[in-house]
């Protein structure tokens, strides 16, 4: 077993150099097509990291009766940052509230009517952030049951509107990048197929000597492999000469968002190395396939 992969091997390798221009040229689609894939692979995980930015201003606000103390308030607090649902949970005093809404009045040029006032209307609330909007429904009942809460702000229509928006988008952005790799292994499987097309003749002798499928298959399979390796190491090249001004955009670009660039580039790599790999042996496979059923 080892013997025949050495040979396939071999036999692979130099069917790559022998058929130098067709194997530059699947390795030169291969590069631009994993390219294309790592450009939308990174265009979709902006666009996750955007969403789950946009599910994590979801904030439940439950308001505080006056007359709760502040060690029932620290009690509430540290009881709902416990909870494995909630992001962080932050305290907002009467007389903050006042001041956020004077502030939100004087940024929109309203006059501030709070001023004839007599005493503070507002109240104190726990602001809670989540980690994940579906759970709103968990968190307002723990709230709502707590002595010291007089009422939960409902926004059950905008957090229902964030999720079916947000579920919308990460449904379609999976099927366009699903697509897109439809699309460059239909592409990757017919560039191969050129070239196992031009070297028809030596598959046909191999069959009338009698040589076995396998013995015919694999080293086709491993040339296809080799020649998505080298179009993966060429695709990260390009990328790594690219990766320092290319990480510099995508910080400034995603630094509100909830995205971390080390561990991006170790999926983009997995992602090109892996996807070279398995298009260049499949590509290959598919190809010699064709003929070996007839």
């Amino acid at each position: 077993m080892i013997s025949f992969v050495a040979f396939a091997i071999g036999r692979a390798w130099t069917g790559f150099w022998r058929n130098a221009v067709m194997s530059i040229a699947a390795t030169a689609t291969m590069v631009l097509l994993l390219l294309l894939l790592a450009g939308f692979f990174l265009i979709q995980s902006g666009l996750l990291a955007g969403l789950e930015f946009v599910e994590q201003k979801v904030q439940v606000v439950a308001d505080i009766y006056d007359t709760a103390t502040i060690e029932d308030v620290q009690a509430l607090k540290a009881e709902v940052e416990a909870m494995p649902v909630v992001l962080a949970v932050s305290y907002v005093s009467r007389e903050e509230a006042l001041a956020r809404f004077r502030a939100a009045r004087e940024a929109q040029g309203e006059e501030d009517f709070t001023r004839f006032l007599e005493s503070n209307p507002l109240h104190a609330s726990l602001e809670v952030r989540l980690k994940d909007a579906r759970s709103y429904p968990t968190v307002v009942e723990a709230l709502r049951a707590d002595p010291v809460v007089q009422r939960v702000k409902n926004i059950t229509d905008l957090v229902d509107r964030v999720v079916s928006v947000t579920s919308f988008m990460r449904t379609a952005g999976a099927i366009v990048l699903g697509v897109i790799a439809l699309i460059v292994l239909f592409i990757v499987v017919n560039t191969i197929r050129l070239a196992v097309v031009s070297r028809s003749e030596e598959i046909e002798i191999m069959r009338l000597v009698g040589a076995s499928d396998a013995f015919i298959r694999w080293p086709f399979v491993f040339e296809g492999a080799l020649v998505g390796l080298f179009g993966a190491g060429l695709a990260l090249l390009a990328l790594g000469v690219v990766s320092e001004p290319l990480g510099r955009f995508m910080y400034d670009f995603f630094r509100i968002l909830p995205i971390h660039i080390g561990d991006l580039a170790r999926q983009v790599a997995l992602l090109v190395g892996g996807a070279g790999l398995t298009l260049g042996a499949f590509g290959a496979w598919l190809s010699v396939r064709t003929y070996l059923i007839r």
